[in-house]
């Protein structure tokens, strides 16, 4: 879900009122970021506070969190909490770790009518089981029946949609939203056919083009398609959200619990004829980030300072009450919930991707005015953008000598963030 992907955020085709309800009666980040754009190492990230190098997940190759790597839930549970998971995990044995209730996906994607899921209790896995029915629905119905066996202790529930993920398919209510509605064309749609000015060779060969049937079961064939299907996964997890905030209100619970809204990567749409996600540029890498908790915060605060999907652990922690343990490498959000400026808050920070067999593997770092990205296998290649004065990353400045010294700065700097978040990687 990308961070624009709301009514919320300007959005003027998309209608999200539930999602936004989160965002109005709570506190939302302008400036929130995943450390690295692909599914199985973010959601490890969210889970454990840590970067996908430091946590044993930076790559989509069946990876699990070391078993004794401390995680929310694992906290949590044994701070008296009951906690449940329902969705996709993506994280291989997640369902054997000690969860009261699990319901989820372990793999990269799944059939939208006919899912393959796993169940646990108390990381007592039952063999993969096919359901039927629209997947998020099938998340949503026992996410809500286990909500409701909730009388006494409190509760930490994890409901982590399918969609919109490839190949993208509706619930039966939404298979005709958006008829004849017009999908604007991104301003770099057709750079293609420019040759890709600027552009390092690996971001022009990689296969996430739409048009392209290099990537197979997932690949959009053309940019309306892409688009409206993306919106219209989006609109049915608004419509689970729903449900869940009615269960809130019904049983009196809505104003004291948390309620955390986030994604665990953005996505192309159509910028430079992209899909799917990755590479280092602002559609991949911006997400949605809100927090609606009353007695923590004013309804409809936004903070500009950078936040990260690391962040969102020790955010959990300490909201519980809890102690954000040394493991966890990103902050606490509440500082920042509170109207607070702290002055020793990110003023950059790293990105990585690891996965070769989807995009080049890359590594960068984000300030607040510029964004530099390392493609460190040959060909080594390199981007450099002024945010500040180029918001959309059309003009790649690496090359520029008057560039010079600002991008051996931000090499420097970046191989201080590896050094500090203790990234030994290749590279």
């Amino acid at each position: 879900m990308r961070a624009d992907e709301l009514s919320s955020s300007g959005n003027a085709i998309i209608s999200t009122p539930h999602l936004d309800r989160i965002v109005h009666e709570g506190s939302s980040f302008r400036n929130a970021f995943v450390t690295n754009a692909l599914c199985l190492p973010s959601r490890a990230s969210i889970l454990t506070g840590m970067y996908s190098h430091a946590c044993g997940c930076p790559d989509n190759k069946n990876r699990q969190i070391p078993e004794a790597s401390l995680t929310v839930p694992d906290m949590l549970r044994a701070a008296g909490y009951d906690v449940g998971f329902f969705g996709k995990s993506h994280i291989k044995d997640l369902s054997r770790r000690y969860w009261d209730a699990y319901f989820g996906i372990e793999a990269a994607a799944a059939n939208y009518y006919q899912p393959v899921i796993i169940e646990s209790e108390k990381g007592i896995a039952k063999p993969p089981a096919t359901f039927h029915g629209y997947v998020d629905d099938l998340f949503t119905d026992p996410a809500l029946a286990w909500l409701d066996g909730r009388q006494e202790k409190p509760f930490c529930l994890f409901l982590w949609f399918m969609s919109p993920h490839g190949p993208f398919y509706r619930p039966r209510r939404l298979l005709d939203l958006y008829n004849g509605v017009p999908i604007p064309k991104p301003r770099t749609f057709d750079d293609d056919l420019k040759g890709y000015l600027g552009k390092p060779q690996g971001f022009k060969d990689c296969n996430n083009k739409i048009g392209t049937p290099l990537t197979g079961w997932d690949s959009p064939r053309c940019l309306e398609e892409m688009v409206k299907d993306h919106y219209a996964g989006i609109v049915a997890n608004d419509d689970c959200a729903r449900r869940v905030l009615e269960w809130l209100e019904r049983k009196g619970k809505m104003d004291d619990t948390a309620i955390l809204l986030s994604s665990d990567h953005g996505f192309f749409l159509g910028e430079w004829r992209c899909f799917n996600k990755m590479f280092m540029h602002e559609p991949s890498i911006r997400v949605p980030l809100a927090v609606r908790y009353p007695p923590l915060m004013r309804p409809g605060t936004t903070s500009d300072l950078t936040a990260l999907n690391v962040d969102i652990a020790p955010t959990m922690l300490e909201i519980a009450g809890l102690k954000v343990p040394d493991s966890m490498q990103g902050q606490s959000l509440l500082p920042l919930v509170r109207g607070e400026r702290p002055s020793h808050w990110r003023k950059d920070w790293l990105y990585e991707y690891f996965d070769e067999r989807a995009a080049p593997k890359n590594r960068g770092i984000r300030t607040e005015q510029y964004k530099f990205i390392h493609y460190w296998e040959a060909p080594e290649e390199f981007e450099l953008y002024d945010l500040k004065a180029d918001p959309e990353e059309l003009d790649n400045l690496a090359a520029e000598p008057a560039y010079a010294t600002i991008r051996e700065q931000l090499r420097t700097r970046m191989k201080q963030l590896r050094v500090e978040t203790g990234d030994t990687t290749e590279g």
